[in-house]
């Protein structure tokens, strides 16, 4: 089959649509009506001699030749979209729109308040995040990049690993005038401890304590199991039981006094933060920009 422009046309509408999630929507950002686009990824279909996109009243899908078609050329798009600014002297300009899947714990509590001056350094470039408890699927959601902790079993995705976080074992002072204060790790196996999922696994994180070293694994149990890390450190905060966090968010808090650090001797393990994104090519400037920015906000705290 030779070239021609329609498909390049047909991948553009396309790309739109995966990125909207809609054919109203996308028809509005590219400036076609609705029965534009339809008539564009029908050509397109019919051109390639497959079908794109699974449509129901409800939803909207790509579908398994979709997926493979758009993981191909979508990083053609971002390379064509990255010449187009090198070709106008603006290499480095950092525009458009970004969508982001992002760790529901990294967001509230590490980068929230730090987004504006981002947005003021990159003004033509808006964010959309998308945060849930699981690594979702990039492609069909036109997600162009996944910040997240834990390196998932997706041999797709591109991966960057970006810093290691600490985790912290901490507890409110009401609970410890409560419950009393653990003096060693293994004393938690008799206090209430608040469980948090595992997305990748779908059971409660193990509770591990390294020191110098030595690492020794601790079975707790607590009255909550949570999905939402946020929702978990208020509980530890209102002194309903310890837990584990990522010792980012916390750091204020434990400076108020708000919370204890259990042990602090044994802050040996961490937790690796990771970029990910679903193109083998180089990724376009937006998402190395916003990488740059996670990495240098991690490190700063």
């Amino acid at each position: 089959m030779s070239f021609d422009g329609r498909i390049l046309s047909g991948v553009s509408v396309l790309a739109a649509i995966v990125e909207t999630g809609s054919f109203a929507r996308a028809a509005e950002r590219i400036g076609l009506s609705d029965s534009g686009v339809s008539r564009a990824i029908g050509r397109l279909e019919g051109r390639l001699g497959i079908r794109l996109l699974d449509r129901t009243t409800r939803s909207l899908m790509l579908t398994d030749e979709g997926r493979r078609f758009y993981e191909d050329v979508k990083p053609h798009l971002d390379a064509i979209a990255d010449a187009s600014l090198t070709a106008s002297g603006n290499a480095s300009s950092v525009r458009g729109r970004l969508k982001v899947d992002i760790d529901p714990f990294f967001l509230p509590l590490v980068l929230a308040g730090r987004l504006g001056a981002f947005c003021d350094r990159y003004p033509d470039l808006s964010i959309e995040f998308v945060t849930r408890d699981h690594l979702g699927d990039l492609v069909a959601e036109g997600i162009d990049l996944a910040v997240r902790f834990g390196q998932p079993k997706l041999q797709s995705l591109v991966s960057q690993r970006l810093i290691e976080a600490p985790i912290l074992t901490v507890a409110s002072n009401g609970y410890v005038e409560k419950y009393g204060r653990p003096g060693h790790p293994s004393d938690l196996s008799s206090h209430r401890c608040l469980q948090f999922i595992d997305p990748q696994t779908r059971q409660p994180f193990e509770w591990e304590f390294v020191r110098e070293g030595e690492t020794i694994e601790v079975a707790t149990s607590g009255p909550l199991t949570f999905t939402d890390p946020k929702s978990m450190l208020e509980e530890c905060l209102a002194g309903t039981g310890v837990a584990q966090v990522i010792g980012w968010g916390v750091g204020a808090r434990l400076q108020r006094g708000d919370l204890i650090d259990l042990f602090p001797g044994w802050h040996g393990e961490r937790f690796p933060l990771f970029a990910y994104h679903p193109s083998r090519k180089h990724p376009p400037a937006k998402v190395r920009a916003f990488i740059d920015f996670c990495l240098a906000v991690s490190k700063a705290l």
